[in-house]
Parts: C-alpha cells; structure tokens; sequence
C-alpha cells in the first residue's frame, strides 16, 4: 500500500497544464496546437461580428430615423445614396436607381432584394468558420484523446507493469487533449449560435426595409 501512494504521488507530480503539454509527443502537441489555436480564432472572430453587428444595428436604426424624417427623396438620395456605405444605404440606392428609371415597383423590389441579399452573404462571413469549430474541435480532441491512450498501451507493453506511474501520462495527454477540444468547441457553438440569431433580427429589419421601399415606389408610381 505505501509502495502504491507513492506511485501516485511521483505520477501526479508536476501534471500542470505546461507540464502536460511537454510530456506529450510530438503528435498530440500538434493536436493541443491546433485546438489551442482554433479556440484562439473563434474568440477573434466572435469578438470582431460582435462590433460589426452592433455597428450595423446602430446605423441601420440611424438611416431608418433619416428615412422616415419626411425628408424629399432627393435629399435622402444626396446623403445615402450617392456613396452608400452599409447595408440600408446600398440597398437604397439599389432601389433608387430602378425607381428613378420608372421601373414598375417589383423591379424596385428585386433590385432591393438582391442587394439585400448581397449584404446578409457579407455580414455571414466569418459564421461559418465558427460551425466549422464547432463541430470539428470535439473530433480533434478526439483523435488526440485516441493517440495518448495508445502511448499509455505503449508504455505498458514496454515496461511490462501497469501501475500508475506508467499509465498515468498517457491517460493525462488524453483527457487534456478531450479538454481543450471541448474548450474550442464549447464557446464557438454559442457565438455562432448568437451571432447567427443576432444577424437574422437584422436581415429581418432588411426585409422590412425592402417591402417598404418597394411598396413606396408603389404608391409615387
């Protein structure tokens, strides 16, 4: 019994996160690497459509305020359209320009619809890195998870003895590299599931703006 604590205790000493990781071979540090790294761009990426999207609501609810000010359409033309920036304003001038042509209003409409659309596929990016993520970080951790326990059957065979100070390591390697590839995984299925229903708010206001512009021109038709 006293022989088997201090197999423990020599096994379990110095197993810290850097201790693990360079106890590891080469293999399952490219594993941890590439986790480590794939959590390290979702944070980015989560971080960075966090901002835009809070950019785009605010100056989608700014040009909203100006559209609906009772402003001449020539004057919102000279503020939005002439050099559109984000998403409302381009869509407008999409529209604008089919409108002035006397197109009929579903021309109007398709023109602010495409546009619509062009912008939504813009604002995705980034989203789908973030699945990716996702769905692919838990297989990672898995496959390094595999690798460290086929070095502690390695050991084993190798010394012939399966006590702790030989199985531990390995097994160490494995649930670290489960670990970090739950760490990627975890926070990338939230932001994406956030940002996702975040961006579809917007694309819904988006719409909105498409029927009403096109049900404008409607009625000055």
């Amino acid at each position: 019994m006293e022989t088997s604590v201090v197999e423990i205790g020599q096994a379990v000493e110095g197993f810290s996160f850097l201790d693990l990781f360079l106890m590891a071979d080469w293999v399952v540090k490219a594993v941890m690497g590439i986790l480590a790294f794939m959590s390290v761009w979702s944070w980015a990426i989560a971080v960075d459509k966090s901002l835009q999207f809070r950019g785009l609501h605010s100056k989608g609810k700014a040009f909203e305020r100006e559209f609906w000010s009772g402003r001449s359409l020539d004057a919102l033309a000279d503020q939005f359209a002439k050099n559109p920036k984000e998403p409302f304003s381009r869509v407008f001038a999409a529209g604008l320009r089919e409108w002035k042509g006397n197109a009929p209003g579903g021309r109007v409409s398709k023109a602010a619809g495409a546009e619509a659309s062009r912008q939504m596929t813009q604002c995705e990016n980034g989203l789908g890195i973030l699945a990716t993520i996702g769905s692919a970080a838990p297989f990672v951790g898995l496959f390094g998870t595999v690798w460290g326990i086929m070095n502690s059957f390695r050991a084993i065979a190798a010394e012939q003895n399966t006590n702790l100070a030989v199985v531990a390591p390995g097994i160490a390697e494995a649930l670290f590299a489960t670990a970090l590839g739950l760490l990627a995984a975890i926070p990338a299925v939230i932001f994406f599931n956030a940002l996702s229903a975040n961006l579809a708010k917007y694309g819904a206001r988006l719409d909105g703006f498409v029927d009403e512009l096109s049900a404008l021109s409607d009625r000055e038709s």
